[in-house]
């Protein structure tokens, strides 16, 4: 099977030159995906908000590649205040609840200043 590229629309793909996801064979791997709508390219100021709107832009991405969040495997967690980060464990829970895929969480600074959190998913698409 040859590499499948996925695009979100974000102008951070081009100007980065990075996928939003990148499919080989059975594995999804997500590029790191922050709360940013890229319709709009808004962005809300709430880390929960933010959160959700990560996981609504990564199962965007799954479902192009023929997965869901319930396939995930793997998931790093990166925000800039390390204190705000339970604030999020009621979205984890509703988005991967179901898969509870081993994890990380680092605190790190982000390329804007805007961005509360960014997560990056690896998935393995179902087999037939």
């Amino acid at each position: 099977m040859t590499r499948q590229w996925i695009g979100s629309g974000s102008p951070y793909e081009e100007e980065f030159a990075y996928a939003r996801a990148v499919v080989d064979g059975d594995w999804v791997f997500v590029s790191g995906t922050t709360g940013f709508d890229y319709a709009t390219m808004t962005i809300a100021d709430d880390i929960v908000a933010q959160c959700e709107q990560c996981f609504a832009n990564i199962a965007a991405a799954l479902a192009q590649a023929g997965a869901s969040l319930d396939d995930v495997l793997r998931v790093h967690y990166i925000v800039p205040r390390g204190e705000e980060f339970a604030l999020c464990a009621p979205v984890l829970r509703k988005h991967l609840g179901r898969a509870r895929p081993a994890a990380t969480m680092i605190s790190a600074a982000l390329l804007d200043a805007r961005m509360r959190i960014e997560i990056e998913v690896t998935a393995r698409r179902p087999r037939a």
